[in-house]
């Protein structure tokens, strides 16, 4: 008997194979969806009933297998009563043990990704094998859970609990070579041969020549381990698991703690073990939050794939300047494929836009990502000049000279000379007007922002800044050119610091008032470390740079006068004054020196009291909270007038903007979701006591207006 659903066919063949696969023809991707799940156990019943068969093949219609659970429909699960979601959990695995228990040998075609809940129907079955391009994992703990449809029992017996415990607890994904060297898969096969390879084997085992019994056995059966060093083992594991994802993220040691309860059990026992300890995660504030991340990151890709799709490809960029950010923007072209001419006025300045390539590129080769000939390549891609001679053939321009308005706006007007009419170009700044820049420009409307952040090759945002008048073409090649360079685009309206460094500059100067109000630094830094962020306020200036962020301050106090006037002395304007710029000069708040890898550490030093001192205005008593909310309360408002100001349409790219750009910790899900955590009505009632302090601390109209019609950012 055969079976045809929305999203599985099966069949079976002459050889008594019968194929199950997963092919959904009401969307491009194969995921575990009600509708999936629901075919899925039809396709049981139809093969239950099925004569003749002689083994199953489980396979994939499309070009992966399965790309995992579809979190969109299932995320309302996880606000179910504990028992309504273990009911739904354990009918999901008593289905996958009903394939896993079949009274023939059973075996998966991984022809690429199978991630989750996908890669745990491959583990149901006795062999998998694998195309060398396919991935797998279980990538559940970056969402804040853990696997909940049998991952942490049957890779565990398949792999070693250790080898378990690492793909669990790390979320990643691996190659089909390191599924194949844990014993994850039991072979790398070609593409075009995947699936006789399958059948072959398949065969093979029909015919006893292949024992699939004894794997079976396995994979059902408590793992045998010495009590003794197991538990040390797990202890072990545990700690070392909990020192990497930090009290903010328990979905990493609850799997560990699963895999260690679940050991010397058998499969049905230890998958209620595993069932119990999901629900525990999946009702978390920590995986509401990471949902929330992963729903943003798919927003914007689809958003970034609407734009790019009336775009052409930019295969041909230039970059003028070859500084740290000119050098890193070619690197990450060439890195991507795109050739790039990198123009500088002197071959010296060359000079270090190569060296920073060549550096980055050679930090891969140390970690054995890429070879001497891969280098060699992306090297070929960029083309250093000091002449606007091969400008007439690039698609896409970005100015990435030093920022100051006037210089910028010249050396715009400079290559707009130099260029084809139908080439784009753009300003890699991260303060000044698009509008400003535009003004000389005789084409304005195919100009644009593109505000990369440092270290370009680390940092995954780029915003894509609409002038006044640029074209909708001009913001799609934007995000094409983002795109195809590996990065995130968020595409904002102009203003001053556009989104990341507008949002960004009132949380400093919430910290600047607190310095004037006699707090110490060092304490500050703990507590917003505590908060979740990845350095505290100070450390965060000094590695930007002081008088960086000085020269932007300005900037933005003057577009924002109302609000972000600092007081005639503040601690920034005394840093600057005496050079001391932070990690660049090795003194800024802390003194830098390097450690046994040669890494710049922080070090704190006394000097650095006398001269807060001098700019000390008060000495007032706060508590952690209180310099949380001094911190974070200019931040959110200004995120709010952000929408307020539409220089962005929607509360999920403010968030993602905070969290790709600044870092801002994943597990609060950004400024606005941490918002409706607090709850709107309590973040306005708390503000009033700070209004005192100016009106960065004054909470904007639309928060009254979404408490007085009880509204929420999500």
């Amino acid at each position: 008997m055969s079976y045809s659903g929305k999203t599985i066919k099966t069949w079976l063949d002459s050889q008594g194979i019968y194929h199950l696969e997963f092919n959904n023809t009401l969307q491009s991707s194969n995921v575990f969806n009600k509708q999936t799940l629901a075919e899925l156990k039809q396709a049981y019943e139809n093969l239950s009933q099925t004569t003749n068969v002689k083994a199953l093949l489980m396979q994939s219609g499309k070009d992966h297998f399965v790309l995992g659970a579809d979190i969109t429909e299932f995320m309302d699960y996880f606000s179910y009563p504990p028992e309504k979601l273990t009911s739904w959990l354990t009918e999901t695995n008593q289905l996958f043990s009903q394939f896993e228990d079949l009274p023939y040998p059973t075996a998966c075609a991984i022809n690429g990704f199978a991630f989750g809940g996908g890669f745990e129907i491959c583990l149901t079955t006795d062999f998998r094998l694998m195309t060398a391009k396919a991935k797998v994992g279980l990538l559940e703990t970056k969402l804040g859970i853990i696997p909940g449809w049998g991952g942490t029992v049957r890779l565990s017996r398949l792999t070693s609990a250790d080898n378990a415990i690492e793909w669990v607890t790390s979320g990643k994904q691996y190659s089909a070579k390191q599924a194949f060297q844990v014993g994850a898969v039991d072979g790398v096969i070609e593409n075009d041969q995947l699936i006789s390879s399958a059948e072959q084997l398949l065969l093979r085992a029909v015919e006893s020549s292949v024992d699939w019994t004894e794997r079976r056995q396995r994979k059902t059966s408590a793992l045998t381990l010495n009590q003794t060093e197991a538990t040390m083992a797990f202890q072990t594991s545990k700690a070392y698991v909990a020192g990497l994802a930090g009290k903010n993220y328990p979905a990493p040691v609850k799997a560990v703690d699963v895999i260690a309860q679940g050991a010397n059990l058998k499969r049905d026992d230890a998958l209620k073990i595993e069932t119990q300890a999901f629900v525990e995660c999946a009702q978390t504030k920590t995986a509401e939050s990471l949902v929330r991340v992963f729903l943003g990151d798919q927003f914007l890709k689809k958003k970034s794939k609407n734009y790019s799709q009336k775009s052409e490809r930019i295969n041909r960029a230039a970059v003028l300047g070859a500084g740290i950010m000119g050098g890193g923007i070619s690197y990450q072209s060439a890195s991507r494929g795109i050739a790039v001419t990198m123009k500088d006025i002197s071959d010296s300045a060359l000079e270090l836009g190569m060296n920073e390539a060549i550096s980055l590129l050679s930090k891969q080769v140390a970690r054995g990502k890429i070879n001497q000939e891969q280098i060699e390549k992306v090297i070929a891609q960029i083309h250093p000049t000091l002449n606007y001679g091969d400008f007439k053939d690039v698609n896409f321009v970005v100015e990435a000279v030093v920022e100051n308005e006037k210089i910028k706006k010249q050396v715009l007007k400079e290559v707009e000379e130099q260029t084809s009419e139908k080439s784009f170009l753009a300003s890699n700044t991260s303060t000044i007007s698009i509008t400003q820049l535009a003004k000389d420009l005789k084409r304005p409307e195919r100009f644009c922002g593109m505000h990369f952040f440092n270290p370009v090759h680390r940092m995954p945002l780029v915003e894509i800044i609409r002038g006044e008048k640029t074209s909708e073409e001009t913001i799609a090649a934007g995000v094409s050119y983002a795109l195809s360079m590996g990065k995130t685009p968020i595409v904002v309206n102009d203003c001053a610091g556009f989104l990341v460094n507008r949002v960004l500059f009132p949380y400093f100067f919430g910290f600047v008032s607190l310095i004037d109000d006699g707090v110490d630094f060092r304490r500050i830094d703990k507590v917003m470390e505590k908060f979740g962020w990845p350095m505290g306020p100070a450390y965060l200036l000094d590695v930007v740079g002081i008088d960086t962020g000085f020269h932007a301050a300005e900037i933005m106090a003057n577009a924002f006068s109302d609000r972000m006037q600092m007081a005639d002395h503040s601690i920034l304007h005394a840093m600057y004054q005496q050079k001391r710029f932070g990690q660049k000069n090795k003194v800024g708040f802390y003194s830098y020196e390097k450690d046994r890898k040669g890494k710049l550490k922080k070090v704190y030093k006394e000097e650095v009291e006398s001269l807060i001192q001098k700019v000390v205005k008060n000495k007032v008593e706060v508590s952690d909270e209180q310099i949380v909310e001094r911190m974070m309360f200019p931040m959110i408002f200004e995120c709010i007038r952000c929408l307020e100001d539409k220089i962005v349409e929607s509360a999920i790219e403010v968030d993602m903007g905070l969290l790709l750009g600044l870092g801002f910790p994943p597990f609060r899900a950004g400024a606005l979701k941490y918002s409706d955590d607090i709850g709107l009505p309590q973040l306005l009632e708390r503000s009033l006591q700070y209004e005192k302090l100016g009106n960065m601390y004054r909470a904007p109209q639309m928060l009254k207006d979404m408490v007085q019609n009880n509204q929420k950012f999500y």
